[in-house]
């Protein structure tokens, strides 16, 4: 590729003919001298971000970029974001939300499979340099005085005023380079030209070429940054795609599986198969057509993991949304509040297996949960998130898939440590909640176990990890010798007050000679949850947060 943040080469826009686009929404974001937030949130569609005036950050899926105008930041359905404008001066954001569908295909072309997952992609992501702001500013103007009309023709053109925009963007994308070099730029590049060419014959010498070094730097930063090869990452991408073909709502034979996503040798690809999965085809075809029922919501997160779509889970969860537009199927039952509505459910449901909280669940329930299908209980108050990992994986027959999947997990929480560096080197850490008034020391499960356990953080010196439930007055908070603090902040109003008077008083602080925050904050969902999904999120975010955004 020849520029930068996923900026595919001119030949990848050849696949627009197959595309077609909605605007679902725009809204204008403009605080004259104050700060501008869009709260953290899983996106349901595809979005972009242009900056009219002012600068200020996005982090997607735990990663930091700048937003600034000159720019546009395309964003990704299913990516995790959260993004502020910084409180100096004029701001002034424009937020698109729209849909990218790809043409029906033909079933009888097994060269087209067809699935939700492989949409022919918007061949853009990231930060995109664009001509003039002023000209992007225009577009918007007119598309919101279309958008906001009740006439269905002067709605009809705002879609065609939003085409425009489109050209705009992916013209300047076709003519800009950006001149920035650095490693996460670069390899990001080379990940994301993997992500969209990888049906097809890739090399390093490829995709060195793509990421503008030598085949050497190439490999040995490649696997700085993600913790494994090239070919490795493009070997997980392939079987990733190939599970989403393989799951109940499909009907592919192997060879067509195997031939779409870059394996000419069925045999070879079934190896593969099970080196990443920990399983056969077979035997995840037949296991992802059992119907799991998570009869509470925290379980969703480690059938995640498991690649399990549960066929029925609680309807007032707020994962069970962020669940559907993850695997985009209408087969996942909202579960009723009352319990007696909810065995009616089941029976005629008639699941294979049903999952549940050991003591959530009265004694009266249990015979009538274990006469529909088997009921196992996870114990959420004795066990880690591993151990309940592994638990449910023995019980729907997915063990070597846990197994599998805690291997990842326990190489990228290697890479990151190595990337963060050790010790002294990292300062001493304090995670802390803020509820109301409450200040409680988080030092045990969760965020704790990540940033302590997994990638070795120092606790600060108040830290006492045999407790539970040790709180702290301000005080004692700020007298401690911490050189970073991450916090829970509820959403209630005397929490953000607490909060917001945290945040004064680091702004009283020297700064730091590196430009690093030493204060940040996370809100309660989903990082309050204890389960395999939201550890990989924290494990995830490690790298973004305090990082230098001068």
């Amino acid at each position: 590729m020849n520029s930068k943040d996923g900026i595919p080469p001119a030949g990848a826009f050849g696949q627009l003919d197959q595309m077609w686009f909605r605007l679902r929404s725009i809204t204008h974001g403009s605080n004259p001298g104050g700060e501008w937030p869009l709260r953290l949130q899983f996106l349901e569609s595809y979005m972009l971000l242009i900056p009219i005036a002012g600068q200020g950050s996005i982090i997607v899926d735990g990663k930091y970029y700048e937003l600034k105008a000159g720019c546009v930041f395309v964003c990704q359905p299913g990516q995790l974001i959260e993004a502020s404008m910084e409180d100096t001066g004029e701001q002034s954001v424009f937020i698109l939300r729209f849909d990218a569908l790809s043409q029906p295909c033909r079933p009888e072309q097994p060269e087209q499979v067809h699935s939700t997952e492989l949409h022919v992609p918007f061949p853009l992501e990231g930060n995109i340099a664009i001509q003039s702001t002023i000209t992007y500013s225009k577009h918007c103007e007119a598309i919101t005085a279309s958008l906001g009309s009740t006439d269905p023709l002067q709605q009809l053109l705002a879609q065609s005023r939003f085409y425009e925009l489109l050209f705009s963007l992916l013209s300047d994308a076709r003519q800009l380079q950006p001149s920035d070099s650095d490693t996460d730029t670069i390899m990001e590049r080379a990940k994301t030209y993997i992500e969209q060419h990888y049906r097809e014959e890739l090399s390093i010498s490829l995709l060195a070429g793509e990421a503008g070094i030598s085949v050497r730097h190439f490999i040995r930063l490649f696997k700085q940054t993600y913790g494994l090869s090239a070919i490795e990452y493009l070997t997980e991408y392939r079987i990733r795609q190939a599970r989403s073909l393989m799951l109940p709502h499909t009907n592919y034979e192997l060879k067509d599986i195997a031939a779409y996503v870059g394996y000419k040798d069925v045999p070879y690809f079934r190896r593969k198969f099970k080196q990443i999965t920990g399983v056969a085809p077979a035997t995840f075809m037949r296991n992802a057509k059992l119907k799991i029922v998570a009869y509470h919501g925290s379980l969703i997160g480690t059938l995640l993991t498991l690649n399990i779509i549960p066929c029925a889970a609680p309807a007032d969860h707020p994962w069970t949304e962020y669940y559907r537009r993850k695997y985009e199927t209408d087969a996942v039952l909202p579960l009723a509040l009352d319990d007696a509505i909810r065995i009616q459910q089941l029976a005629s449901l008639r699941p294979d297996y049903i999952l549940g909280l050991e003591p959530s669940v009265s004694r009266r329930m249990l015979p009538q949960l274990q006469a529909i299908a088997p009921t196992f209980f996870v114990s959420t108050l004795q066990t880690d998130w591993r151990t309940q990992l592994h638990f449910i994986g023995e019980c729907v027959g997915r063990a070597p898939e846990a197994a599998a999947w805690l291997n990842n997990y326990e190489r990228k929480a290697k890479s990151i440590r190595a990337q963060l560096g050790q010790g002294s080197a990292m300062g001493k850490l304090l995670l802390a909640r803020i509820s109301g008034q409450s200040i409680t020391v988080l030092s045990t499960r969760s965020l704790a176990e990540v940033f302590y356990d997994d990638l070795n953080f120092i606790p600060a010196s108040v830290v006492d990890r045999r407790l539970s439930n040790q709180t702290l007055t301000p005080e004692e908070l700020w007298s401690s010798d911490a050189d970073k603090l991450l916090f829970i902040v509820d959403e209630d109003a005397a929490s953000q007050a607490v909060w917001s008077e945290f945040r004064d008083r680091e702004s009283l602080l020297p700064p730091d000679p590196a430009g690093f925050s030493r204060i940040e904050y996370l809100p309660p969902y989903p990082w309050t949850e204890y389960n395999s999904f939201t550890q990989e999120l924290v494990l995830d975010s490690a790298l973004a947060l305090w990082r230098n955004q001068t």
